[in-house]
């Protein structure tokens, strides 16, 4: 199914150049897996939330562009809604192309809603890490630039930090990964969801180049690293019927 833009030239033009970005990456000489996240089988937080009796709970995380994190959780088992949008700035901001501009303090984040009695915030966490993208990229992830597409975690409340920040601190120590963990912790913003047009984006568009070479192998390897936790039927906001 082919998505429909907005006629915005600057949008178009911003949305093309994510296409432009890895094919340029090919004829320069650098393989596909420089494109796609290839995914890494790491350890459970040692240190996860305690049981509060809750039926819902919301993490909101951002690691590059929020088509392929959304995807990742919406083909997560225990997870009710997974939103595109954006965190870390105003409200009066929180529009495509102005956080495009990478001036206004957003990241592309995703908003997901779980129930806590099928899956952690821990396990949560431990998916963001392994396969919805890479942690020791510096305001970046694949072929997008910019702090827009800095991988961050925004803490609900002080236990959701104090899990992040031990979490990090654990598989730092335990060198799992080619680099530091760069992701940054950033309480006390709220989400605000993005336009319609980028929600459910991975799935309503599979074909689109940009899916295919960067976010689809995140779908595959969240099935082979976590099949406990994968979902065939990805639960999609136009199911769930809201992006609060």
């Amino acid at each position: 199914m082919t998505q429909t833009f907005p006629s915005s030239t600057k949008t178009s033009i911003r949305r093309a150049s994510r296409t432009i970005a890895f094919i340029a990456a090919i004829l320069t000489g650098s393989t596909f897996h420089a494109l796609a996240e290839e995914g890494i089988k790491i350890p459970a937080p040692a240190q996860d939330e305690t049981a509060s009796g809750a039926k819902s709970e919301v993490a909101v995380l951002a690691g590059g562009c929020f088509w392929g994190v959304q995807g990742v959780f919406q083909h997560v088992r225990g997870v009710a809604n997974a939103v595109s949008g954006y965190a870390g700035g105003e409200a009066k901001t929180a529009q495509y192309e102005m956080v495009g501009s990478d001036t206004t303090g957003h990241a592309e984040s995703v908003k997901i809603t779980y129930d806590p009695s099928k899956i952690s915030y821990g396990r949560i966490l431990q998916i963001y890490f392994s396969v919805a993208h890479d942690p020791t990229e510096l305001n970046r992830q694949g072929p997008d630039r910019g702090t827009q597409y800095r991988s961050a975690i925004f803490p609900v409340n002080e236990e959701q930090a104090k899990i992040a920040k031990a979490y990090i601190g654990q598989l730092d120590q335990a060198k799992l990964f080619d680099g530091a963990i760069v992701t940054r912790i950033e309480p006390g913003h709220e989400f605000y969801p993005a336009e319609d047009y980028h929600q459910d984006f991975l799935t309503l568009n599979p074909t689109y180049p940009y899916i295919v070479y960067n976010d689809l192998p995140k779908i595959a390897n969240l099935k082979r690293i976590f099949p406990d936790l994968y979902r065939e039927d990805p639960v999609l906001v136009s199911e769930a019927g809201s992006t609060n």
